[in-house]
């Protein structure tokens, strides 16, 4: 039995893991794909105090390897079950369970997609969530990104290194940081089309067109990628057993992430609360492993 199993590889869960085995707790972490959640899909962040500028891989990459010189165990599956019990917590992957006296569950938050028709059908052939992921795909062509927020701002400054033209589509304002907004407006192959939705997405075996609507107008757009970046679901479905979600689907819990049940905890993106940051991530990291170490 584990003393402290973490449910995801992400800033928060990592951070976690670093604290109960400085704590000399027996840690196991589990990450469905690979350490370091959504940030290593950030080509930049300029925002973490201490450093000016790293790469979300590379950040991602600097607290796996810490959590696991410390002696953290990671297994590379997915928790699909929670089972809680009096003096212990059951996990369950589709090939085996595991035990822990406590848990903390840092799953975090996967893109949300737009539910058009032909959205499905055209992921990887000209939709994608992901700019640093694909980009390079695009050189040379024109995309957009859409969304309004720091995410959509940092992929089309990320994706106009490389593509003829971006446009910047949002349904109302750019709410990105104003640092992100200067430098936009430094690029002279950014575009922003502000209080527009994309209704439409057109071609057959790739993207070749988006149909976008302004109050009552509508037209179409010749893309060749289109980025959406309109904001994140919370991971949190699979235990609704042991956690109370909100309307949104966020996982409740009190500041010190304690959640319903005793011993099970909640870190980063997938809690309920008002901030959403790297820096909030791993305090609720610190938070819930101090807590959990008890």
């Amino acid at each position: 039995m584990f003393d402290i199993i973490i449910v995801g590889a992400g800033p928060a869960g990592l951070t976690a893991a670093i604290y109960a085995r400085r704590n000399d707790k027996k840690v196991l972490v589990f990450e469905k794909s690979s350490p370091g959640g959504q940030i290593i899909n950030s080509p930049k962040i300029e925002n973490y105090p201490g450093f000016k500028n790293i790469s979300g891989a590379e950040f991602a990459t600097k607290l796996y390897n810490q959590a696991q010189d410390l002696g953290a165990k990671f297994i590379f599956d997915e928790i699909i079950k929670i089972e809680n019990f009096n003096k212990k917590k059951v996990l369950y992957t589709k090939s085996g369970k595991y035990e822990a006296k406590k848990v903390i569950i840092a799953t975090g938050c996967m893109p949300k997609k737009l539910e058009l028709q032909n959205e499905e059908k055209l992921i990887g052939k000209g939709v994608s969530y992901c700019a640093t992921c694909d980009g390079a795909f695009y050189k040379d062509k024109t995309v957009a990104v859409y969304g309004g927020g720091n995410t959509a701002c940092l992929d089309a400054i990320f994706l106009s290194n490389y593509v003829k033209n971006v446009f910047i589509i949002c349904r109302s304002t750019i709410k990105a940081e104003q640092n992100l907004q200067n430098q936009i407006k430094e690029k002279n192959n950014i575009r922003i089309i502000t209080n527009t939705i994309v209704t439409k997405l057109i071609g057959d075996e790739e993207l070749k067109q988006i149909e976008i609507k302004t109050n009552d107008n509508t037209k179409l757009i010749d893309v060749d990628g289109l980025f959406v970046a309109i904001g994140q679901k919370p991971y949190a479905n699979n235990f609704t057993n042991v956690l109370d979600i909100d309307k949104y689907g966020y996982a409740l819990s009190n500041e010190n992430c304690e959640t319903k049940i005793k011993g099970i905890y909640v870190a980063g993106d997938v809690r309920e609360k008002k901030v959403r940051q790297l820096t909030t991530a791993v305090a609720d990291g610190t938070i819930s492993s101090v807590n959990a170490s008890i």
